[in-house]
């Protein structure tokens, strides 16, 4: 084929669609010469006049256009849609087997579909009864969106484009995967007293055919760690049954299995028994790959603590050999509230979820863990914070349940493909199967915790915060508290070194001469850029990538190109860059309010609406054109100050995608002059909202709150700009800095009573019977971050001390029985003295 195409080219016919034509042509001897040339004429006629969208998709010509905007605008070409392809479902899972529709397209019985993945992985497509088009998704070392390219001529050209989602087994949707009936169960079946039958689920319109094969699957990793040679790989190992009715539900008493004993960890999948067993990139239902105790060989059901023992001590050995990655990972909140706001950094994990009642299975006596976000620079760790009830810090020298770090970050990290970046299972491999041998199937945490130490939180810094809301009031980093109601598009913050943007669009309210925030648009270096926005008679957020509307409504959580978005509910968004930067945009009774979250790097490195991080609240609303901050008090100075921030054509990040928009904002000023608010509350008793606002606004919201009444003509708005108010309030309250002294380890041959390190904390020590403390028995942490008093040793009591300390005693005892008798024979003389006396008195 190379051959065939370089003997056309040879001739100067280049192009795909000439290639494609006359090798269809060649092979197939379904067109004559001259249908080939009138298609490469009606082509040709085609890209003269730009009305296709064939490999031009994002682009837009003087005719029409190819880009995501072009359907709301009216101005798609033609054939936008058959192009520029959209599927359902548009996720699933990375171990694959999704059958997604190719949606907008139609494609003949004969076509011959193949769907390339990431520009490397091909899969074939097929063309249903209704002659749709469809792809089934491959096995991917890798989450995010992933390029797909789509054939009908068998791979001889690919030219309609799109994107999949490729979802961790852990955050995908119970309705897209298999489920393990009691996973506890699985992953502890063989050790003692677990056993019986094992049940897994799944729903049947995953997988629709009246008959299935239930199939086990393996993952391990192969070569030298940290080397060219080191490897995943997924492999087909055996079926547990063929053929069986596909009633969503399979259960077995699972046997061991010698032959594959070695494959310790791994996925169950549901396929068609039409099809054969193993074979990949066919529609299946997986469950979430977890430790194959049921399958292990007969050593481990015979004596599970000491083959775990042995696998431990063998993962101890390669883990003395392997490089250390403790030092480049971030340390953890030093306490749970700290840990739910940072929430740039921090992440809820999902194995403990206080939210989602959670049973925190592999850490006992915690409520609550988070993982940081991104994965170390260099090898591709990540870390994990656990906390208890009362809100403290769990570390693993203390409880088993504590935080622990990790050499794979669970979620993977780019460029994924090999390990220890392949998503969920290098984290199985090196950090959670090793948990198993030491933990969990043993009792020799002390090997676990020895490379998986918690780090605590002395080194661990909060992010600084600003806010904007209501009437658009705004909160810098440092505290300076506005409002600005310009008309336009404004730049929140720019951090030149950092490469960080993030821009709003101040749009007028309804009734009153006053603006309200309606859209926050950001990017950092080159990631993608992220839009959330109001949208006209929608009560919801749209969230948009390079212009293009994210849908929710299958996954909450997106892994993109430079950033991660996290979308729970319609009305709660969170953007997550690699630098730690978050931002949070929450729709409250129809009004948008932003919190931005920067960690310590952007310190002094900041500009805009926001503010200078720098702890200094006097340099906060400096103009984009001037030396001197203005007066925060004096509202026509600080509009001058807003106005001066807004965004130049050039730099505008926003999407434009109707005619309003383009109207409003793309061909007119970005700061509209003509727009002058209402600046100061004004204090008329005759207004109908003057007693509502009296009633509603108090204390430090009144006037943010006020504003948006009597300006903004809106008890509602009023309200929600309290809300907005006070939970900023709690979120910089939450991340104050916390002194912490660090973990405090007890005296040998002795105990201790507090397991909280933080500032005002004070831990007992104890020693243990026949011990004697020295030092200090209790210590507090201090403000300066040390404990107070002196070190506490038990000493053990020697013999001959103790045989002195006896004979003190008993010579002490001895010395008071004399002194008693001696006493006591005294007073008895004494008193018979005294009666011969009295009787020698009377004779008298």
């Amino acid at each position: 084929m190379i051959e065939y195409r370089l003997a056309w080219a040879s001739q100067g016919f280049v192009s795909d669609a000439t290639f494609a034509a006359h090798t269809i042509t060649k092979m197939m001897g379904r067109c004559t010469t001259g249908t080939v040339i009138l298609l490469l004429l009606l082509s040709c006629i085609s890209r003269t006049l730009g009305e296709s969208c064939e490999g031009k998709c994002g682009q837009s010509t003087s005719s029409c256009s190819c880009q995501p905007t072009c359907a709301s605008l009216e101005r798609c070409c033609p054939d936008y849609k058959e192009f520029c392809m959209e599927f359902s479902p548009q996720s699933g899972s990375i171990l694959g087997g999704t059958d997604f529709l190719l949606l907008h397209a139609t494609f003949n019985q004969s076509s011959l579909i193949v769907c390339k993945f990431n520009d490397d992985i091909r899969t074939a497509g097929y063309v249903d009864e209704s002659n749709r088009g469809h792809c089934i998704s491959p096995l991917l070392y890798r989450t995010g969106w992933v390029s797909v390219q789509i054939s009908s001529n068998y791979g001889i050209t690919f030219n309609r484009v799109g994107s999949w989602l490729a979802v961790h087994t852990g955050k995908l949707d119970s309705k897209f995967k298999a489920v393990l009936v009691n996973s506890t169960k699985w992953q502890y079946y063989g050790t003692p007293q677990v056993g019986g039958a094992l049940q897994m689920t799944w729903n049947t319109s995953l997988v629709p055919t009246q008959r299935v094969n239930i199939e086990l699957w393996g993952y391990r990793e192969t070569g030298r760690p940290y080397s060219d040679l080191w490897r995943g790989e997924w492999k087909y190992l055996y079926s547990l049954a063929e053929d069986v009715a596909n009633n969503g539900s399979f259960t077995f008493v699972p046997q061991p299995s010698p032959e594959f004993s070695s494959w310790e960890l791994g996925a169950l999948r549901v396929s068609s028994s039409a099809k054969p067993n193993g074979l990949t990139d066919v529609q299946a239902a997986w469950t979430e790959d977890h430790a194959l105790a049921w399958h292990l060989e007969h050593t481990f059901r015979n004596d599970s603590q000491a083959w775990a023992l042995a696998k431990c001590l063998a993962w101890d050995r390669l883990e003395n050999d392997l490089p250390d990655f403790l030092g480049e990972i971030i340390d953890c909140p030093c306490t749970l509230a700290q840990a739910r706001a940072d929430t740039g950094r921090f992440h809820t994990d999902y194995g403990c979820d206080m939210e989602k009642g959670s049973v925190c299975t592999y850490h006992p006596g915690s409520v609550h863990c988070v993982r940081a976000i991104q994965a170390s620079p260099r090898y591709g760790a990540g870390q994990q914070c656990c906390y208890d009830s009362s809100g403290a810090q769990v570390l693993t020298a203390d409880s088993i349940g504590g935080s622990t770090p990790d050499r794979a970050h669970d979620w993977g990290s780019p460029p994924y493909g090999s390990p220890p970046r392949v998503p969920g299972q290098s984290h199985w491999v090196y950090d959670v199967l090793s948990f198993y041998y030491c933990c969990l199937w043993s009792d020799n945490c002390h090997y676990y915790f020895k490379h998986r130490p918690s780090s605590d939180c002395r080194r661990y810094r909060p992010p600084s915060s600003a806010a904007v809301f209501g009437d658009p009031h705004f909160i810098t980093f440092d505290g300076v508290r506005y409002s600005f109601n310009g008309k336009g598009e404004y730049n929140l913050l720019t951090s030149p070194g950092k490469r960080l943007t993030i821009q709003g669009r101040n749009e007028p309210v309804d009734n009153g001469n006053a603006t309200k925030l309606s859209s926050v648009v950001m990017k950092e270096a080159f990631s993608d850029v992220i839009e959330v926005r109001l949208v006209a008679g929608d009560d919801n957020l749209q969230v948009l990538r390079d212009q293009k509307p994210l849908l929710f409504n299958e996954q909450s959580w997106m892994d993109l190109k430079g950033v991660f978005v996290f979308s729970p509910s319609a009305a709660n968004v969170t953007v997550m860059f690699p630098s730690g930067a978050g931002v949070e945009v929450r729709l409250r009774d129809g009004v948008l309010a932003a919190t931005v979250l920067l960690p310590e790097q952007f310190r002094n490195s900041t500009v805009g609406l926001l503010g200078n991080v720098n702890g200094v609240a006097g340099d906060d609303l400096l103009p984009a054109r001037g030396r001197s901050p203005v007066d925060s008090s004096n509202a026509e100075e600080v509009f001058k100050f807003g106005a001066s921030w807004a965004v130049s054509n050039t730099s505008a990040l926003f999407t434009y995608d109707s005619k309003n928009l383009l109207e409003t904002f793309y061909n007119s000023p970005r700061h509209d002059p003509d727009f002058i608010p209402t600046f100061s509350v004004p204090e008329n008793p005759d207004d109908p909202l003057y007693n509502i606002a009296s009633e509603v606004c108090s204390g430090d919201d009144s006037q943010f709150c006020r504003y948006d009444i009597l300006v903004g003509r809106s008890p509602e708005l009023g309200k929600t700009t309290k809300v907005s108010f006070h939970s900023h309030v709690s979120l910089v309250e939450d991340l104050k800095p916390v002194i912490s002294c660090g973990w405090l380890a007890p005296p040998t041959n002795g105990a201790k009573e507090g397991t909280t390190y933080l500032q005002g904390a004070t831990v007992r020590l104890l020693c243990n019977h026949g011990f004697a403390l020295r030092g200090s028995d209790k210590r507090t942490c201090q403000a300066d971050g040390t404990w107070s008093g002196g070190d506490t040793v038990c000493d053990l009591s020697s013999p001959s001390n103790n045989t002195a300390v006896i004979a003190g005693s008993v010579v002490g005892v001895l010395l008071a029985i004399a002194l008693i008798t001696t006493g006591l024979v005294l007073w008895i003389k004494k008193r018979g003295r005294s009666r011969s006396l009295t009787g020698l008195s009377a004779n008298l």
